[in-house]
């Protein structure tokens, strides 16, 4: 089990994800179960199989989502050291060959959502960005080839 960083708004999501799969999903796949048994044979019964099926699905989410809820360590968002590219650091960065300035926000694999510019730090850009200061160059390895960017400035 690894630790994940999050912040205070990416782990109340996840919990309430967890809260909703226990106390809506949960009871309504084991009313479909019900549902399906009183139907007759189970041998042959699809529905029955097909909720059996769901639940399964359904307990192996709820599983994992607690594990990533235990493990989970939240970042104290005032004490991030803005010298360097860490987790939840707001980081504006210029592309060396076209000059397109671009401002990602360094975060957990899970609150990642390139729409609102949060990029993991997982990512090849997000890799590529960690420990890296202020007028250092990012080469980063992309499937075009190879990209350089400048860190331009760093902040929470």
């Amino acid at each position: 089990m690894s630790v994940q960083y999050f912040t205070v708004e990416g782990l109340k999501r996840l919990q309430d994800e967890l809260n909703q799969l226990r106390t809506v999903e949960r009871p309504k796949i084991s009313q479909q179960i019900a549902e399906a048994r009183d139907k007759g044979d189970l041998s042959e019964n699809a529905e029955y199989d097909a909720a059996k099926d769901a639940q399964g699905l359904l307990e192996l989410k709820i599983s994992k989502l607690e594990e990533i809820v235990a493990s989970a360590r939240l970042v104290d968002e005032s004490k991030l050291d803005t010298s360097k590219a860490l987790v939840l650091s707001k980081v504006k960065i210029k592309n060396k060959t076209n000059g397109q300035v671009m401002t990602y926000i360094l975060v957990a694999e899970n609150e990642a959502d390139l729409k609102l510019g949060k990029i993991s730090v997982t990512s090849p850009i997000g890799k590529g960005l960690l420990g890296k200061s202020v007028g250092d160059t990012a080469e980063i390895a992309v499937p075009s080839g190879k990209i350089e960017f400048e860190i331009i400035e760093i902040s929470r």
